[in-house]
């Protein structure tokens, strides 16, 4: 029985005015089974419930209960679970040397630790899976409930080459799956995660070649420069100089002109810190379409920049944070290695902290990654206004090529400002926080009694709107 509850939705919350509410359904039931099922995963158990009529066997307390559920016409279930996946996780059985999680520093939550290779997440969340555990009956179950889009993780075609890089030998025969998902008209977005020296140069021309000759079906591919902390340990994993990142992009761009004239769309794209690597520019709104990768960390410093020159809306909402998903409250899940480069952006769980302090605001500064701060620093330097500045925050945690605004940690944004300035209220991107907690653990909270901390959306429309209110500007 432990075990069939240990792999059983558990119930966090209740919402007033619902079903479960109405007929006695309480937090810390254990959902056993829906209608003589037992649900593998919130997929299942979202289509279990939506019925007028439920049969639910609950354990409470140790207590097994039979519960029936006649729902009125439009009213809800009303019940959130604790887990995306009851019946356990597909951990990732790979050991790529890229792996960010194997590169984490120790002591931090365990749950920050697990990595996933679950078609399922990959549904629900856009991580990425390798479908190196990807069997028959996952094939039947996406095609016949028609669970698209998925997100994999390529890194190279040629079988040799993608066993080497996952460490894994069905990593050179499981792309097999991904040909029978594009042939199913399952939607797939496809990552490579770009190792210098390993998968780039020649491996990457074939890679890019082998991709549009067999699964030209795929709707996007975005290659992203492989993230390094200081915890590294293997040997051959390296940043890229500014002059690979320069050759990668040029081959890149190749390549994605052919797709176009092929497929007709704009499927393949560098990340941007490819190009903030090389020194480039970061290439027009047209090249992004609708961005619909900014979480591969494709286009978000175009949309920052257009939001903040008000010329589009870059404001987005998200249910997530980087890593926090994985011991949440509310459908948890865990990460796939392959998805989480030092680049790929993180979304952030809304804070409810706004100002911490009521004193004068003399001036402003913006804290932001060295990544955030080659987009966001001549935006600022634009405006004109000293009074207005940009932090940027030196990533000492993690260390290595992390420079994100996601990555960002209570330690480093607290020897960032140093002694601070009385007068300068810290605008504080949403991104780099769970709820209200840092990746190393502390809380704005904590910040806050430091210094004059305002948690701010992290989008360039935002920004903009915020200094506008200080300095009196017209919009």
């Amino acid at each position: 029985m432990n075990d069939t509850i240990d792999r059983a939705p558990h119930i966090v919350a209740v919402d007033e005015g619902s079903a479960a509410r109405r007929h006695g359904i309480e937090v810390g039931d254990v959902v056993t089974s829906v209608n003589g099922i037992v649900p593998r995963d919130v997929i299942e158990w979202q289509r279990l419930v939506d019925s007028d009529h439920l049969s639910l066997s609950l354990t409470r307390s140790g207590v097994e209960i039979e519960v029936e559920v006649e729902r009125l016409p439009g009213e809800p279930f009303g019940v959130t679970v604790s887990s995306a996946v009851f019946d356990r996780i597909h951990t990732c059985d790979n050991h790529c040397e890229f792996c960010f999680i194997y590169q984490l520093p120790k002591g931090m939550r365990r749950s920050l630790y697990t990595k996933d290779d679950d078609y399922r997440l990959s549904f629900l969340y856009g991580n990425f899976t390798t479908l190196t555990r990807f069997t028959e009956a996952d094939l039947e179950r996406v095609i016949d409930e028609r669970l698209s889009p998925l997100y994999v993780s390529i890194h190279a075609v040629g079988p040799h080459k993608r066993a080497e890089m996952l460490r894994n030998e069905r990593g050179g025969t499981s792309l097999r799956w991904l040909k029978l998902l594009i042939a199913e008209g399952v939607e797939v977005h496809a990552q490579i995660v770009l190792c210098p020296g390993v998968n780039d140069g020649p491996v990457l021309d074939d890679t890019l070649h082998r991709l549009l000759e067999e699964f030209d079906g795929l709707s996007s591919i975005a290659i992203v420069p492989l993230g390094l902390s200081k915890h590294n340990t293997e040997a051959r994993m390296r940043v890229h100089t500014p002059e690979e990142a320069g050759e990668a992009i040029d081959l890149i761009d190749g390549w994605a002109s052919r797709f176009r004239s092929v497929t007709g769309r704009s499927v393949v794209h560098a990340a941007d810190e490819l190009y903030l690597r090389a020194g480039r520019l970061l290439p027009g709104v047209d090249a992004y379409g609708d961005f619909e990768m900014l979480e591969d960390g494709i286009g978000l410093g175009r949309s920052f920049t257009e939001g903040f020159l008000g010329t589009r809306d870059d404001t987005r909402h998200h249910d997530g944070g980087f890593f926090g998903s994985v011991d949440s409250t509310a459908y948890v899940r865990a990460l796939n290695p392959a998805a989480d480069t030092s680049l790929r952006q993180p979304a952030p769980v809304p804070v409810g902290l706004s100002v911490t302090r009521s004193r004068k605001v003399e001036a402003l500064a913006i804290l932001t990654s060295e990544l955030g701060g080659a987009v966001i620093g001549p935006l600022v330097e634009g405006l004109g206004d000293d009074r207005v500045s940009v932090l940027t925050v030196p990533n000492r945690y993690f260390g290595g090529n992390t420079a994100v605004a996601g990555l960002m940690t209570f330690a480093d944004i607290i020897e960032a400002i140093g002694t601070g300035d009385p007068g300068t209220r810290y605008l504080l991107p949403d991104v780099c926080l769970n709820g209200e907690r840092f990746l190393d653990g502390h809380t704005v909270d904590e910040l806050s009694r430091l210094h004059d901390v305002e948690v701010m959306p992290t989008s360039g429309s935002a920004l903009r709107a915020r200094i506008q209110q200080f300095t009196g500007a017209p919009s």
